[in-house]
């Protein structure tokens, strides 16, 4: 049927207003939640296509140094039993060789990791009754009992401390996992309002970490319990940003096997934090509304913060 005359005409311009509505509501999408084409979503650098993989890390000091830490996109310091500190680093496109110790998986990381799609999971296995969500989530685990072929026990160092895996070889077993995806995070220069801080530091209930800014090499030098963080090969660890994001740490229903009670650090909701960069420090608020999205930060004036590229570390402190 053929619309014409007057009501064709405004059907017309309807349809025309609607495309344009449609196109500018898109238009706006893409700018207030894409993240910039052209930078990789976790570092602000070269984009990368490789898949998504997290790894559990030790960080008690018979751990340290660690193994290809140093090579992470992405690096979250979270509190565990006992108030020590275990690390969960995030790595796509480029590998290490081997990466550890590796320890064993805590409810916070499934919630933690849903935002990142469906990345594949380095762990050397969890408590009993978490094995089911691990399961469950929208992840893909690989643990020594399920692809043993990945991981290594190095003899130089005592157990549970001497366990590494290679990550190539888990993401054979995890095929499907998801490319990198905006996580919420954005880079670009520093905005203004900055307080120049030369160290800045965070403590956990037995575990403390010091980050200092060094002009020469343009990052902040990592310290973990009083002492220079360091690679295997003996230099420092270093982030272009750290965000130190204050959350909820709360009492979870599971415990280790000496009974003390597993925190829970919730990374769904709203709180505030500071962004480190260029050697200052900057006031923001952190929104997550749910699990499957990623968390933004904004200054005072509600725009969004950018980061420095670069590795980015992000402290999960407790809640001020």
């Amino acid at each position: 049927m053929t619309v014409s005359g007057h009501r064709g005409r405004r059907v017309r311009a309807l349809a025309v207003l609607g495309a344009a509505l449609l196109t500018l509501s898109v238009g706006c999408q893409v700018e207030d939640n894409g993240a910039p084409d052209g930078q990789h979503p976790f570092t602000g650098g070269a984009p990368a296509s490789g898949p998504v993989l997290a790894v559990k890390i030790d960080n008690v000091r018979a751990a340290r140094p660690q193994t290809g830490l140093d090579q992470a996109d992405l690096v979250y310091v979270e509190q565990v039993e006992s108030g020590l500190s275990r690390l969960l680093a995030v790595y796509s496109g480029s590998l290490p060789e081997h990466i550890g110790p590796v320890r064993s998986a805590r409810e916070a990381d499934l919630e933690l990791l849903e935002q990142f799609g469906s990345p594949a999971l380095g762990y050397s296995g969890a408590q009993s009754a978490l094995l089911p969500d691990i399961a469950a989530a929208p992840l893909y685990p690989v643990a020594p009992e399920n692809a043993p072929g990945a991981f290594e026990r190095r003899p130089q160092r005592a157990a549970p401390h001497n366990l590494y895996l290679d990550p190539t070889a888990v993401l054979a077993a995890a095929p499907d996992a998801d490319p990198p995806q905006d996580i919420g995070f954005r880079f670009g220069d520093a905005p203004e309002g900055g307080e120049p801080t030369p160290e800045y530091s965070v403590g956990f209930p037995n575990a403390d970490f010091s980050f200092t800014w060094s002009g020469q090499e343009d990052r902040w030098l990592i310290g973990m319990d009083g002492t220079a963080a360091l690679t295997e090969q003996g230099d420092r660890l270093t982030a272009a940003t750290v965000v130190v994001q204050h959350v909820l740490i709360r009492p979870s229903e599971l415990q280790d096997r000496w009974g003390n009670v597993t925190p829970y650090s919730e990374t769904v909701g709203s709180g505030t934090a500071q962004v480190l960069r260029d050697g200052q420090a900057f006031q923001a608020t952190w929104e997550r509304p749910d699990a499957g999205g990623g968390t933004e930060f904004t200054d005072p004036d509600g725009e969004r913060l950018p980061f420095s590229e670069g590795p980015v570390w992000v402290v999960l402190a407790p809640a001020e």
